[in-house]
């Protein structure tokens, strides 16, 4: 499970080193995609074969499904990081998320999530308010 939040740098080669507490899970591979809200999700291989499949029960003639899963996995990566536990981060998924130097890596349970620190700041700051009032009308059985 990935939890917390950390705070690497981008190198001038676009990689990132990955957060100790995460090596381990993502040491065989990972693929990075396209995330929502403008950041990078990061899956284990493992993780992403399983959505990946249940990409697969979606039907075909539903437009919404195939407008998702092209966007999702026209911009998939797959990353073996190396022995110092960097991962470069592709040029189109660092434009996407608009990846300066300085990052913030989370912890969203199954995945990790790549941001652009700033825009993590701005995104945390109006989401926090929310976050105090989430009752368990909204989220059944979560609280």
């Amino acid at each position: 499970m990935f939890l917390g939040t950390h705070s690497p740098r981008l190198d001038e080669k676009g990689r990132i080193i990955l957060p100790a507490k995460f090596r381990e899970e993502l040491a065989e591979g990972l693929v990075l995609t396209r995330g929502q809200e403008r950041c990078i999700y990061v899956f284990s291989q493992r993780e992403f074969e399983r959505i990946h499949e249940s990409m697969r029960e979606a039907p075909i003639s539903s437009k919404q499904a195939r407008d998702y899963i092209r966007v999702f996995l026209s911009g998939a990566s797959d990353e073996v990081p190396d022995k110092q536990g960097r991962v470069t981060i592709p040029l189109a998924l660092r434009s996407y998320a608009g990846l300066g130097r300085e990052l913030a890596v989370i912890g969203a349970g199954t995945r990790a999530e790549i941001w652009d620190a700033q825009a993590w700041e701005e995104y945390l700051a109006e989401k926090e308010a929310a976050f105090s009032e989430t009752d368990d009308d909204t989220v059944p059985g979560f609280i």
